[in-house]
C-alpha cells in the first residue's frame, strides 16, 4: 500500500506512520487488554516494524512486560496505549491499537478473541467470529 497512515498518542508528544497493516483486526477480550486499554476490549492489527516510521517521541515510549511474557508499549507522558507484543508472535511485527491512528483506514475487525475472558458485563451484538482464546481456539 502506498498510503502512509499517522497516528498518535493523546498529548502528541509521540507520532509515527504506518506504510503497511494487515487489512483485518481484532477486538481482544482478554483481562489485559481491557485494563490496558479501560475499555470493554481492545481492537489491534498487526503491522511489520519496518513499516513504522516515527516523527517524535520514540524516546516517549514505555514498555509494560507481564508476567506471560507480552509487552505492552504506552506514552510516558499521557498513558495512550500503542503497541502489543508477543513473544509467540513473528517478532519483525507489532500490533497497534487501531484507536491511535489519525487517519482512515483500510481495516475491518473480523473476530472477537479472548471472548471467555470478557466480563459479564460484555454484550457483543455483531455477528463477527468469536473465539474462546487467540484465533486459532474452537469458537
Amino acid at each position: 500500500m502506498s498510503e502512509n497512515y499517522r497516528a498518535s498518542c493523546l498529548c502528541g508528544t509521540i507520532r509515527f506512520e504506518v506504510s503497511e497493516i494487515e487489512r483485518r483486526a481484532g477486538h481482544c477480550h482478554c483481562s489485559m487488554c481491557r485494563k490496558f486499554h479501560g475499555a470493554e476490549y481492545a481492537t489491534l492489527a498487526t503491522v511489520p516494524r519496518r513499516a513504522i516510521t516515527w516523527q517524535a517521541g520514540q524516546d516517549a515510549v514505555a514498555d509494560y512486560c507481564a508476567q506471560n511474557g507480552t509487552i505492552r508499549s504506552f506514552c510516558r507522558q499521557c498513558g495512550s496505549s500503542l503497541f502489543f507484543a508477543s513473544p509467540r508472535a513473528d517478532p519483525a511485527t507489532i500490533e497497534v491499537a487501531l484507536a491511535v491512528f489519525d487517519d482512515d483506514l483500510p481495516v475491518v475487525p473480523d473476530a472477537h478473541i479472548f471472548v471467555h475472558y470478557a466480563p459479564n458485563w460484555s454484550v457483543i451484538s455483531d455477528d463477527l467470529p468469536r473465539f474462546p482464546e487467540g484465533r486459532a481456539s474452537a469458537s
